[in-house]
């Protein structure tokens, strides 16, 4: 049976060539991981999207998002399915949300620079990109080439990488990546970090404070550990909190942000 897609109507989404607010500070605090509305028919369900993004605002008082990540599954949609669900969060955040950054990464790089450059055409805030992860890269420069093409389509969006070498298996540590990066890839602003190594992000942490990049952890177990250590935001799956669990997060860096 021949899946169909929910399109959205023509005339509902307006888009802009300049980005949602064009960050003027760093990503950090909550940045929610959102999932991807489905109909019972396995068809992305877009009419949602607009509630979603008033929920995270009114409810939870989360400004910023992370859309097609892990939490999105946007490795199981299309390339179509990607760009249709990065144009409608783009759209209904509109004077809403502070950042929309789209994850990008794809095991083709033309596909993931194709989604990198409608991503800049939309106005999202960001891009983020995992490392490829059949043909993988065997270590630093050949994972920097690879980001770095896919940083040169959207040449004024702020970049990111997507650690998580639990799903991708690229074992290569972000503190070895984040040596240098800015050299090569101009763009580039910070990590989401989804692992467990907490050495591995300590280390990033302490040898790249001058450059003031962003330190967004993705391991709810281990959030508060991160925080510590000098995380500046997480990206987690709000859907899953409740209120207070990010208020008790929110006072938690407070205070952690006092400290000398």
């Amino acid at each position: 049976m021949k899946r169909s897609i929910q399109r959205p109507t023509p005339g509902s989404l307006t888009f802009f060539s300049s980005s949602m607010g064009s960050p003027k500070k760093k990503l950090q605090g909550l940045v929610a991981a959102t999932i991807t509305p489905m109909t019972e028919h396995g068809e992305i369900n877009f009419s949602v999207i607009g509630q979603y993004v008033d929920y995270l605002v009114e409810e939870q008082g989360v400004k910023n998002i992370f859309v097609n990540g892990t939490t999105g599954e946007g490795l199981s949609l299309s390339v179509s399915e990607r760009r249709q669900v990065a144009e409608a969060w783009v759209a209904k955040g509109r004077n809403k949300l502070d950042q929309v950054v789209i994850h990008v990464g794809a095991l083709s790089l033309k596909d993931s620079q194709e989604l990198a450059q409608h991503a800049a055409e939309i106005g999202a805030d960001g891009i983020a990109v995992i490392a490829p992860f059949f043909l993988k890269p065997w270590n630093k420069d050949a994972l920097i080439n690879f980001l770095k093409e896919v940083a040169a389509a959207a040449p004024t969006l702020p970049f990111y990488y997507y650690h998580i070498p639990a799903l991708t298996g690229v074992k290569i540590r972000a503190e070895e990546l984040l040596d240098g990066i800015q050299d090569k890839i101009p763009t580039f602003q910070g990590l989401k970090f989804s692992d467990t190594d907490l050495l591995d992000f300590g280390q990033c942490v302490d040898q790249n404070r001058q450059q003031q990049f962003a330190f967004l952890f993705g391991v709810d177990e281990q959030l508060l550990s991160a925080l510590v250590m000098g995380a500046t935001g997480a990206v987690v799956p709000i859907t899953t909190w409740e209120k207070r669990q990010t208020r008790c997060w929110r006072l938690s860096n407070e205070r952690t942000s006092l400290q000398p």
